[in-house]
């Protein structure tokens, strides 16, 4: 389903301050993932692949703060990247880093909202 909140993304100053601090506070676990200067947070119960293994919660990130994630970011579910960043154009909003790949896991892009918000779009490979 498109448009619903899949992924949050939490920018930081100091990596393993970040850590500490939401592992100390919430019990989250974290996935480094250098080749992609990020790092994976897991907010409950997690399968193998790192997906949440239970519903009601969904998982996130933390990575540099720098470009657009310069604060806390929700990112959407999306079908059709360019498409969505068409309608958030035409809607009052602006396109910030358009499409592009993350890995071989899908796409992402962000976008401001009629209102300055940043906002993200995942879209799976």
């Amino acid at each position: 389903m498109t448009g619903r909140v899949v992924h949050f993304e939490i920018p930081f100053e100091d990596k393993e301050r970040a850590k500490r601090f939401y592992g100390e506070i919430f019990n989250w676990t974290f996935d480094e993932m250098p080749e992609l200067d990020y790092v994976g947070v897991s907010t409950g119960p997690a399968r193998e692949d790192g997906m949440p293994d239970e519903p009601g919660y969904i998982g996130g990130g933390m990575t540099q703060r720098q470009g657009a994630n310069t604060a806390p970011i929700i990112v959407l579910a999306s079908a059709d990247i360019d498409a969505d960043l068409a309608r958030v154009e035409s809607n009052g909003g602006a396109v910030l880093e358009p499409k592009s790949p993350v890995a071989e896991m899908g796409f992402a892009a962000y976008f401001t909202d009629s209102e300055g918000n940043v906002v993200g779009l995942w879209q799976s490979a």
